[in-house]
Order: C-alpha cells, then sequence, then structure tokens
C-alpha cells in the first residue's frame, strides 16, 4: 500500500506544479504586456507634447511679429564721396571707453546707422584706456581728438551709454560754436544748466582753442564741468537743440550702475582740486601711448579702436591711482 500511495502523491503533485508554473508565466506575460504598453503611451505622450508646445511657439511668435514687426537691423547705406548732399564735412566721433563691451556692442552699430540716415559722413574712434590708472575721460577724448586724422574736421565727444533716437537732432557741422546735442532738458538724467557732457560737438578749431580737456580728472565726474569755463574763457558760444519736442525721451540711456559701478572716489587733495580752474594744462600737455591700433566692425559697423596707455604725473595729481 505505502508505494502505490507515494506514486499516487506524485502524480498528483505533478498537476499542480504545472499549474503553478502556468501561472507564473502567464503573470509575466502580463507585466510584460503592461510595460510594452506603458512605453508606448509615454512616446506618443511625449510626441504630443513636443507637439503642442512647437505650435504654440510658433503661433506665439508670429503673434508677436504681428503686434510689433521688427525692421531689418542696421540697413547699410552707401556714402559716396560724389553725392553732395552728405556735405562736406566729416565728423570724428570720439568715444571715452574702458570695459563696458556689451554697451559698445548697441553703441556702434547704432550710432552708424543713426549718423549714416542722416547723411553725416563720419568715422567712430573708441579710445580704450589699457593702462592700470584711474579712467581719465577728459585725457582721452583729447588722445582721440590726435589721432582722428586730418580727413575729419569736426568731433563729437560722446558718451558711449547714450544713444540717440530723435533723428531731427542736429550732428551736423557746428560753425558758430560747441552745440550741445545732449543738453540739460533732453538728457535723461543731467539737467542743471552748465551742463556740457554726454554729447558735445566741436569743430577742430574750436576745440583748439580751448586747449582740449583738463587731464586733471581722474576717476568719474567734474571734467565736463572745467570744460565748461573753457568754452567761455575762449569766447565760444554755446548752442543748444531747439523744437526738440520728446524731452527726456529724445536718448536711450543704456547705463546699468548695478552692473557697472562709477568710480565717484576723492582721494587726497582730488575734492578741493576738482573745482579748480586748469589754466595750463590740456591738449598741449597729455602723455599718452598707443598701444595698437585696430580697424575692425560690430554687426557690419565699422570702427577704430585705440588701445591707449595714459601717463600720470603723481606730484601734480596724485589721485590717478588707488595707491
Amino acid at each position: 500500500m505505502y508505494p502505490s500511495r507515494r506514486k499516487a502523491a506524485l502524480h498528483y503533485q505533478e498537476p499542480a506544479r504545472s499549474h503553478r508554473l502556468m501561472g507564473m508565466l502567464s503573470r509575466k506575460f502580463t507585466i510584460l504586456r503592461l510595460f510594452f504598453l506603458c512605453l508606448f503611451l509615454a512616446f506618443i505622450s511625449m510626441l504630443w507634447l513636443q507637439f503642442s508646445c512647437s505650435s504654440d511657439v510658433s503661433r506665439r511668435a508670429q503673434e508677436t511679429q504681428a503686434m510689433d514687426p521688427k525692421p531689418c537691423p542696421h540697413e547699410h547705406i552707401v556714402i559716396s564721396e560724389d553725392d553732395s548732399s552728405w556735405g562736406p564735412h566729416k565728423l570724428a566721433l570720439v568715444v571715452p571707453f574702458r570695459e563696458r563691451f556689451e554697451e559698445l556692442l548697441s553703441f556702434v552699430p547704432h550710432m552708424h546707422e543713426y549718423l549714416t540716415k542722416k547723411k553725416i559722413r563720419h568715422r567712430i574712434f573708441v579710445v580704450n584706456q589699457v593702462d592700470h590708472f584711474r579712467f581719465n575721460r577728459a585725457s582721452l577724448i583729447n588722445v582721440g581728438f590726435l589721432e582722428s586724422g586730418n580727413d575729419t574736421d569736426y568731433l563729437a565727444m560722446h558718451d558711449v551709454d547714450l544713444l540717440p533716437v530723435n533723428l531731427e537732432l542736429d550732428y551736423g557741422y557746428p560753425a558758430k560754436g560747441p552745440f550741445h546735442v545732449a543738453s540739460p532738458d533732453l538728457h535723461p538724467l543731467y539737467h542743471y544748466k552748465t551742463y556740457v557732457g554726454g554729447i558735445l560737438l566741436l569743430t577742430k578749431v574750436h576745440y583748439e582753442m580751448c586747449n582740449g580737456m583738463s587731464n586733471r580728472f581722474w576717476g568719474w565726474g567734474r571734467e565736463d564741468d572745467e570744460f565748461y569755463r573753457r568754452i567761455k574763457a575762449a569766447g565760444l558760444q554755446l548752442l543748444r537743440p531747439s523744437g526738440i519736442t520728446t524731452g527726456y525721451e529724445t536718448f536711450r540711456h543704456i547705463h546699468d550702475p548695478a552692473w557697472r559701478k562709477r568710480d565717484q572716489k576723492r582721494i587726497a587733495a582730488q575734492k578741493q582740486e576738482q573745482f579748480k580752474v586748469d589754466r595750463e594744462g590740456g591738449l598741449n600737455s597729455v602723455q599718452y601711448t598707443v598701444a595698437s591700433r585696430t580697424e575692425m566692425t560690430i554687426q557690419g559697423a565699422p570702427c577704430t579702436v585705440l588701445n591707449v596707455l595714459l601717463d600720470c604725473d603723481v606730484n601734480k595729481t596724485p589721485w590717478c591711482s588707488f595707491g
């Protein structure tokens, strides 16, 4: 009886094992199907999402273009030397500069297009201070004047962060006297009556009559106030725009004070000296070296970059250096 019971038990266990094996295979097959089904659904969802986003971006771009159409940037107008409508004079646009490359990338194409639209013959000189002294705007303008060449007969002392947006502004030859383009009633920041900074046009003869600008101003500010006194001392009449109705919206000021801090420190006797008139120094006494001169274009707009090393007499102006 015992052997036969064992056989019966064996025959009874084999079907049970078969059923368990089939159940496991069935479950595995079901899980595998579910896995692939999930992958397929995820793939379909990603395709739908990408198509939906692409369509939405395209639609938004079309709507933006329809609402705010942009003209082709920096249209290039050929300056013909034989075209009398451009006039006989040529402007040296002198830009005292240090480190503000993001502003320069906007300034050069904007000014080239602006002056070309107004048919002003011009060359843009970026006078880049590369020494270790404090920034000296006035000395850099003196250098720009001396290095601008004989093919230009008047200059614009022009800040790199101030862009004119009104085409009615006059950038023509200022035969009657210095012409302050960024006048106090138009400049977005400075509104006092004796202000002559920002953008000032002079003939080269008038600039020489003033002996240029004083080289004593290291750091930011006051050099243009001293130059106002030079204009008056030379007997020149200061002229300003009239009939401009755009007010403080006449210019776009692109300087970010949070990103570019101005050097307004006053060291040693600098605070007292900044209010004095420099009766000796100026264009005749600026000391500098041109380290390099490069002709380049920015978005198709040509300019000349002068890398300049200024010299400082620490006995006369010890505040030229923080050290």
